[in-house]
């Protein structure tokens, strides 16, 4: 049994230009940014890069037909490295970039051609919440198919990380909440997944103690405290994809993928609205196990006592963005079944990571909570 793996090499500067000097940027490097990211903190360093704007080829999650448009205009530049500089979307596109022979980004989804890594792949995160740059996973909206798929192979991988805190300055708040509580998910599905091990868990618990550290001093000062941690919450971003990078996230992620895939509700507003009450029917079906020792833990960073712990989560989370009824986001009540059957049918590989199997009634009885 393999308990632990991490290839990417991790490293920290203090700015943009300091990373830039000692990776030696040049003309053979690709960097895939935004257009915000780059006036403040890379236009000054005059690097000879090849840069690709990610927001010219469409705005929110990434997508398959984003995807397909940049590899278009890519078509003749000749770059041996990946520079990613930015949130989920940034870091999913520049993923597929290094792959060969790649003419369409669902040949790598569907894996009909062999996935052979050609190109290095450097990643920086700008929020606190992917991830990404430590995991093997690259997630697109399919857009000809209504869903998102998610592709997970080392080809994918990183060969280095880089956390650079001043590009979190930058994030207006509600990105930070979401991405920051996306984080939180990841460290608290992947302790409680069959794939957990003691090393995974160690950055699991490291990750939700920093984040909700964080969290309780917003709700205490108010939005701008999060200036005062930017190191410390891109750091725990970082242990959470570590955590489930090796053990994997699940029925969370799995049933927020509709949500994202037909109403483009952004990938952690989406998983926030599955979190506690995922948890909730796994503590129902079986309250022993990894899910006593999260609670217990949990409920004396929270104050309160281990049962109580969901509705103080989604309090203490609410003061941050709110809970809505999925209705508000264009669910209709007649296409609940249908979901749930999709999520069983398209979602198998997070669903092997739940701590307890959930049918496709027990999922549809989730989305009817919340719709």
């Amino acid at each position: 049994m393999q308990l632990f793996k991490l290839k990417t090499t991790i490293h920290s500067f203090d700015s943009f230009k300091e990373f830039a000097q000692a990776f030696d940027l040049g003309a053979k490097d690709l960097v895939i940014t935004n257009e915000f990211l780059y006036e403040p903190f890379m236009k000054e360093a005059d690097i000879p890069c090849h840069f690709v704007m990610q927001e010219k080829y469409g705005l929110g999650e990434p997508s398959d037909e984003m995807m397909n448009n940049i590899l278009s205009d890519l078509r003749g530049v000749d770059y041996d490295r990946v520079i990613a500089i930015g949130g989920g979307t940034v870091i999913d596109i520049s993923k597929l970039f290094v792959l060969k022979d790649m003419t369409d980004v669902l040949q790598a989804f569907d894996r009909s051609i062999p996935l052979i890594k050609e190109k290095k792949l450097v990643i920086i995160p700008t929020t606190c919440g992917t991830g990404s740059e430590v995991t093997n996973i690259s997630i697109a909206e399919i857009k000809s198919r209504h869903t998102k798929m998610g592709l997970a192979d080392d080809a994918i991988l990183a060969d280095d990380a880089v956390i650079i805190p001043e590009f979190l300055r930058g994030l207006p708040f509600k990105f930070y909440a979401c991405s920051a509580i996306d984080a939180l998910i990841h460290a608290i599905e992947a302790y409680v997944s069959p794939k957990a091990t003691p090393f995974t868990r160690i950055f699991s618990e490291e990750a939700w103690n920093i984040i909700l550290d964080v969290f309780k001093k917003i709700r205490e000062h108010g939005p701008d405290y999060r200036f005062e941690k930017m190191g410390e919450m891109i750091m725990a971003s970082n242990f959470a994809g570590i955590a489930f990078g090796n053990a994997g996230v699940g029925a969370v992620h799995a049933l927020s993928y509709p949500l994202g895939g037909n109403y483009h509700v952004p990938h952690g507003e989406a998983n926030y609205q599955f979190f506690t009450e995922v948890f909730k029917a796994y503590q129902k079906k079986n309250p022993f196990g990894a899910i006593v020792e999260v609670n217990w833990k949990l409920s004396r960073i929270l104050g309160c006592q281990p049962e109580e712990v969901y509705p103080c989560l989604d309090q203490l989370l609410g003061c941050l963005i709110d809970k809505k009824p999925l209705r508000e986001y264009g669910m209709k009540d007649e296409e609940v079944r249908g979901f749930a059957e999709a999520v069983i049918k398209t979602q198998q590989r997070l669903l092997a990571n739940n701590y307890v199997e959930l049918s496709v009634d027990e999922i549809e009885e989730i989305y009817r909570k919340l719709y």
